[in-house]
């Protein structure tokens, strides 16, 4: 099983992009670079800054978990970068915020 990890991208405007990775430094550096590989959203909306990263379980949890961030308005997307708490699974294994 590898380890995936759940990241939040900040652009300049204050958008904030979440995105599930098993690199994470990688993944961000692709997103900064603007290359092939980056996401189309992040494409010139730099300068960019990694805020927030968790360990988010298999492929499968770092799915369902960055599905549940997307979900989430602004507000509890900020309260989840200032906390930097760390993603929890509840009983079904489906990381969440506490």
């Amino acid at each position: 099983m590898s380890d995936w990890f759940l990241y939040l991208v900040r652009t300049r405007s204050g958008h904030l992009y979440t995105g599930i990775t098993t690199d994470v430094e990688r993944r961000f550096a692709e997103h900064q670079a603007g290359a092939p590989k980056g996401a189309r959203a992040l494409r010139g909306k730099g300068p960019l800054t990694l805020v927030y990263q968790s360990p988010a379980g298999s492929r499968s949890d770092a799915l369902k978990a960055e599905y549940r961030i997307k979900q989430l308005s602004k507000s509890a997307k900020e309260a989840l970068v200032n906390s930097q708490v760390p993603l929890n699974p509840d009983p079904e294994g489906t990381p969440r915020h506490p």
